[in-house]
Parts: C-alpha cells; structure tokens; sequence
C-alpha cells in the first residue's frame, strides 16, 4: 500500500546528516507514521558535476568566505518543484518566522526548504524561490538548524499530527498572547502552591483566571504582541 502524505517535505542541504535526531523522534516521527508528512533529504551535492562535487566559490569582487553556487540549486529545483510547490529559502536576509507564517506554510501540499551555508547564496538563487524565511536576529552556521524549526513548527500544525487539535488554540502566539501558567500533580510541592482557583471545579471561573494571567504575563513580558493584536483587529 502507497501512503499518500498530506504534506511533503524536501529539503537541500549540504549536511544531511544533521537531520537524523530531528526527523526520528517526537512530533515528526509521529506525522511520518502517521502519513501527514513525507520529510525527504537531499544532498546539493547531486547537482554538481565536477569530480570534487563543488557546491560553493569565491565570490565575485572579493570579500571573505565562500559562496552557494546557483548551478546545483537550480538543477535541484527543475528535478524536485511540481505545480503545488512552495519554494523557501533559509536565510538571515528574510522575513522572521512567525507563528502566522507556519499557520500559511501549514496548508502546502509540497515545500521546497533550502539550506544555506559559507558565506551566502549567489544572488541568482533568490530569484528560483517563493519566500525567504529567517528564524531570528542572530547568526547560525548553517541552514539547517532553522530548516528544523520550520519543519517541526509547520508540520505540528497540520490535522491528525498532535493528539488533540484544541491544544493548539491555548498555546502562546495563537491567540495574540502569551500562554496563562500551568499546574500539575502534586497540588503543593515544597511549600510551591497550585493556585486554588484551579482546583475550584469551576470551568468559568478558571477560564476567567486563564485569561487573566495570560494578559498580565504578555504585559509583562511580550507587550507588543498586544500592539500586533490590536492592529490586526482594526486591519490595519
């Protein structure tokens, strides 16, 4: 029997090998066996044609490091890319992964994620993609540890994967704010309470406290998650 995956996944990278623990454990396993997601790797190396499977060089004009080739990258695309294909670029030079991307990038029957490394990618290669995605302000060996993230933020999302749907609506960034606090066995630890109205019984009133907390610790420590919310109500 041939599985037919709600999702697929193909990566380009030049490390391979980087994706073992995150493909086979939790989440991503799950959706594999599951037949939601299809993750395949793919060595840019493929697509060379010289002997020493060169995938980088200098760069035009001089300047420190080595460059991504855009021969390869461009084979790699005219082998892989089909008509339902979402073409991303991880690069420090793109838009910052949100959670509103991943919800986007959630419902694509077929991405195309590919990882940098050296210096940069020749310029060329940005005009092969539809996005370009980066994880944060901060700088990163390669590629593939945000093309991890993308996968497990982006692939947790799509139906079947986790085990109950509703706990996405309650996790932080979903509703605009941060997550309220929780609590579980033993109800007093050390001299540590659980708060009493958790253990009151009463649904409204625990949903009440929920909210409560969630507001005071997006204020607290993400006030302008609020600003984000507010906006997008306005549509503006």
């Amino acid at each position: 029997m041939v599985l037919v995956f709600e999702m697929k996944i193909d990566i380009l990278t030049l490390f391979p090998g980087m994706f073992a623990g995150a493909l086979n454990e939790s989440m991503l396993k799950i959706a594999a066996k599951k037949g939601l997601a299809d993750i395949e790797l793919h060595n840019i190396r493929k697509w060379t044609h010289d002997r020493h499977k060169t995938a980088d060089d200098k760069p035009f004009g001089g300047g420190p490091g080595m460059v991504m080739k855009v021969e390869p990258i461009y084979e790699a695309l005219e082998a892989l890319r089909t008509a339902d294909s979402h073409v991303v670029l991880v690069t420090p030079q793109g838009e910052k992964f949100s959670q509103q991307a991943a919800r986007e990038l959630s419902g694509c029957k077929h991405l195309i994620l590919i990882c940098g490394h050296y210096e940069g990618f020749d310029e060329r290669i940005r005009t092969l993609v539809d996005r370009e995605i980066s994880i944060g302000d901060y700088i990163l060996t390669c590629g593939e540890i945000p093309a991890m993230v993308l996968c497990d933020a982006i692939v947790r999302l799509i139906p079947g994967v986790l085990g109950s749907e509703g706990c996405l609506d309650e996790e932080s960034f979903e509703s605009g704010m941060l997550e309220y606090p929780q609590y579980t066995r033993p109800a007093s630890y050390k001299g540590m309470q659980v708060p009493e109205v958790l253990l009151c019984g009463d649904p409204k009133k625990i949903k009440e406290w929920q909210r409560e907390e969630a507001l005071k610790r997006t204020l607290e420590r993400r006030p302008d998650l609020l600003v984000t919310k507010e906006q997008f109500n306005r549509g503006t």
